[in-house]
């Protein structure tokens, strides 16, 4: 099953617009399964609207209307997730796959997306910001991933340049360091697309799909 997962640090790093480019670069289908919050634009919105053909959208499996954690947001809907559900599509095609916030987000009060994650077995890569703080959030989530076999893809980092800190994570955390998605002024689909392929390797998550 070609797919890789996208995961993060933290909420609001930029994963989404990570996703948006790499599903872009991989010519692939990008699906978010929960979406937590309809006030703004959903993130397969955000996606489209900077590069993704709508075509290449996967619906949302469960749209949550609070902008909060989804067991949170579930839970003040009314609605019931069903874990059984959340399976990766057989779509004949590459994928990938958008988390919400971070790896230990609890999906229902009982789950968090990493215990889905280490079911999945798809190799995961991990987004995290190069800001003060991102040492511990991303060895952290590394240590959570080891612990539970999930498949570490690397590490992408969003933000300014910070080489001691990238290089840091990545010693410790003893993981590929896939690049760095810098910030993109402005924010159009040709400036997102050329920053990520002058910053990261698209043969290697090519290579990931065909493991």
């Amino acid at each position: 099953m070609s797919s890789l997962v996208v995961t993060g640090t933290d909420t609001g790093i930029g994963k989404t617009v990570f996703c948006a480019a790499l599903t872009t670069a991989l010519g692939a289908r990008y699906w978010k399964p929960i979406q937590s919050g309809l006030g703004e634009p959903r993130d397969s919105q955000v996606v489209s609207d900077l590069g993704v053909p709508s075509s290449m959208v996967l619906p949302e499996l469960y749209k949550l209307k609070t902008p909060v954690s989804p067991h949170l947001s579930a839970r003040i809907d009314g609605v019931e997730i069903d874990i059984e559900a959340l399976e990766v599509p057989n779509i004949g095609g590459p994928l990938v796959i958008e988390g919400a916030g971070g790896l230990l987000v609890p999906v229902t009060d009982d789950v968090l997306y990493a215990d889905i994650f280490a079911r999945w077995r798809r190799p995961t890569v991990l987004c995290a910001r190069t800001e003060l703080g991102t040492i511990n959030h991303t060895l952290l989530s590394i240590e959570a991933m080891r612990t539970r076999a999930i498949p570490i893809a690397g590490v992408a980092f969003i933000g300014t340049h910070s080489e001691d800190t990238e290089a840091t994570i990545c010693r410790f955390g003893r993981v590929v360091r896939l690049g760095r998605l810098p910030t993109v002024e402005p924010m159009t689909p040709r400036d997102l697309d050329q920053a990520f392929l002058q910053n990261f390797d698209v043969s290697y998550f090519r290579r990931l799909l065909d493991d």
